[in-house]
């Protein structure tokens, strides 16, 4: 069994376990859809016998030291990696990892290669622009705009793909069951959205159907994250999903060969795992998911080697 902090056993597989348990015993089942954050954390401490985790995240003076920290005010032009030195978002959109052959998206706008200096430098105007953007297709079908949720003021920003129907309808990411099981999993490590961790997407508009984005999206969109980035100037960054690792990486080759070390975006420490919406369809992907978050946990403690 994986270990975290201090030797506790994996709280995901717990956590798994304890959900397993529930329907043998006949109980009724747990649904993460139906379930609020703070009964998110109780199932947690429910699963682990233990009291319900809280965010450590104090005052500017009360954080821990993060891993390598660069001067993040002032980032450099080109993210750096342990191996290579991939392009940033508005430099190297990433390719869609199934049939290359797929056309560009049907309203591409002439003026989807926006640069990054030329968006504003505040959250809230950053958004405001974004809530009206035009610049690729996608426009044409959304519902609204889906900018962010949590602290523009955090220590971690969790980067992820594209929103599906549920955050469509409600302007905000990782709503529904994969959101519920994002907000378990930052809370094995003393994280949540209210106060310690920013939510986006590479994606700010839902694809038809929930498909892929395409790489025209993508950089068309990737301006906005990259401005995001730099405005919240978080501690650390989690890119979860196939497309948010390829594209903060600048590695075009599949997640499982991704995770499992810690990155530079720019200065700051990013690290890879897999979508919380594929852990639900893929138990199997638990073990090296807790594997990635005590990575994570000691990148904001200082204690990654």
């Amino acid at each position: 069994m994986a270990e975290g902090a201090g030797g506790r056993p994996g709280v995901l597989d717990e956590v798994v376990r304890f959900l397993r348990q529930q329907e043998e015993l006949g109980l009724d089942p747990v649904v993460l859809e139906a379930l609020d954050r703070t009964e998110v954390g109780r199932l947690v401490a429910a699963a682990l016998r233990r009291p319900t985790v809280h965010s450590t995240r104090g005052g500017e003076g009360e954080r821990p030291p993060a891993h390598a920290p660069a001067s993040k005010a002032t980032p450099s032009h080109a993210p750096e990696s342990k191996s290579s030195s991939p392009g940033t978002p508005a430099q190297t959109p990433v390719s869609k990892p199934t049939s290359p052959a797929d056309p560009p998206s049907a309203a591409a706008r002439p003026d989807s290669s926006i640069a990054v200096e030329d968006l504003p430098d505040t959250h809230d105007a950053l958004r405001e622009l974004a809530l009206g953007c035009t610049r690729c297709g996608l426009s044409e079908d959304r519902t609204q705009v889906v900018f962010h949720d949590g602290n523009p003021e955090a220590r971690l920003m969790v980067v992820g793909e594209a929103p599906g129907a549920n955050e469509d309808r409600t302007g905000v990411p990782f709503v529904g069951a994969a959101g519920q099981f994002l907000d378990l999993i930052l809370a094995t490590v003393g994280l949540s959205r209210e106060d310690s961790v920013y939510i986006c997407n590479v994606i700010k508009c839902r694809p038809p159907g929930n498909r892929n984005p395409k790489p025209d999206e993508i950089a068309a969109c990737a301006p906005y994250l990259k401005r995001q980035i730099e405005v919240v100037k978080p501690e650390a960054i989690l890119a979860v999903g196939t497309f948010s690792a390829q594209l903060l990486t600048g590695k075009d080759i599949a997640l499982g060969r991704i995770r499992g070390e810690v990155y530079s975006y720019e200065g700051t420490p990013l690290v890879v795992t897999y979508h919380p919406a594929a852990l639900l369809r893929n138990s199997g992907w638990v073990r090296p998911t807790w594997a990635d978050l005590q990575l994570l946990r000691g990148v904001l403690d200082g204690t990654d080697a």
